[in-house]
C-alpha cells in the first residue's frame, strides 16, 4: 500500500501546490517546485547521457567486423567526446566559441539537407496516398504540396518576370497564413486539451506514469 500510495500522494501534493502557485500569483511556491523539477530533470539527463555513453562504448569495443553496428556506436562515442572536449575548452577559455562553430559546420548543414528533402518526401507520400486510395483529401494534399513546391521555386527563380514572382509569393503566403496556421492552431489546441486531461487524471490518481 505504501509503495503505491506514497508516489501518488507526492504527485498530487506537488501538483496542487504548483497549480495554486500559478493560479493565485505565488511565485515563491511555483518557482521553488519548478526549480526542484529542473534540478531532477538535469540529474536524470546526466544519468541518461552516462548510460548512453557506457552502452555504446561497450558495444564499440566488442570484437565485431568492420561495418557492423559497432561502427555507429563508435561514431556516437567519438562525436560525444569531441563536443564535450570543445565545451570544456570553451569553458576554460582555451578556445573561442568552438562548440558553436562545430554546431554551425555540422548540425546546421545536416538540418538544411534534411529540410530540403522534406518537399520530395511530401510529394512521394502524396503519390503513395493516391495509389492506395483516391479521395478528395488525398488529392487536395497532393495538389497543395505540388503548388507550394512550384511557388517556392518561382519565388527564388531570377528568370521569371516580377509579376509571376509576386503572384507565387501571394499564393504561398495565402497557404501559409490561412491553411497552415489554422492546422497548427488546431494541433496546439488538441495538445493543450490533452495536457489538461492528463494533468487532471494524474491529480485525481487515475493516471500513474511514475509507477511504470
Amino acid at each position: 500500500m505504501l509503495r503505491r500510495g506514497l508516489p501518488l500522494a507526492i504527485a498530487v501534493i506537488f501538483g496542487i501546490l504548483t497549480l495554486v502557485g500559478l493560479l493565485f500569483g505565488l511565485p515563491e511556491i511555483s518557482n521553488l517546485i519548478l526549480g526542484w523539477a529542473a534540478f531532477l530533470a538535469g540529474i536524470a539527463l546526466f544519468l541518461g547521457v552516462v548510460n548512453l555513453l557506457a552502452v555504446h562504448t561497450s558495444r564499440f569495443l566488442r570484437n565485431r567486423p568492420v561495418g557492423g553496428g559497432n561502427v555507429y556506436s563508435g561514431v556516437l562515442v567519438i562525436s560525444w567526446l569531441i563536443v564535450f572536449g570543445l565545451g570544456i575548452a570553451d569553458l576554460f577559455g582555451w578556445t573561442n566559441n568552438a562548440m558553436n562553430q562545430a554546431f554551425q559546420w555540422v548540425q546546421v548543414p545536416l538540418e538544411a539537407a534534411l529540410a530540403s528533402m522534406l518537399a520530395f518526401f511530401l510529394i512521394l507520400s502524396g503519390l503513395r496516398m493516391l495509389q492506395g486510395r483516391r479521395t478528395v483529401w488525398t488529392t487536395l494534399f497532393f495538389v497543395t504540396a505540388v503548388l507550394v513546391l512550384f511557388a517556392n521555386a518561382f519565388i527564388s527563380s531570377p528568370f521569371l518576370p516580377g509579376s509571376l514572382n509576386q503572384l507565387a509569393l501571394q499564393f504561398r503566403n495565402l497557404i501559409q497564413n490561412l491553411i497552415v496556421t489554422a492546422g497548427i492552431r488546431g494541433i496546439l489546441i488538441g495538445v493543450a486539451l490533452g495536457i489538461i486531461t492528463l494533468t487532471v487524471r494524474i491529480l485525481i490518481g487515475v493516471e500513474r506514469p511514475y509507477n511504470k
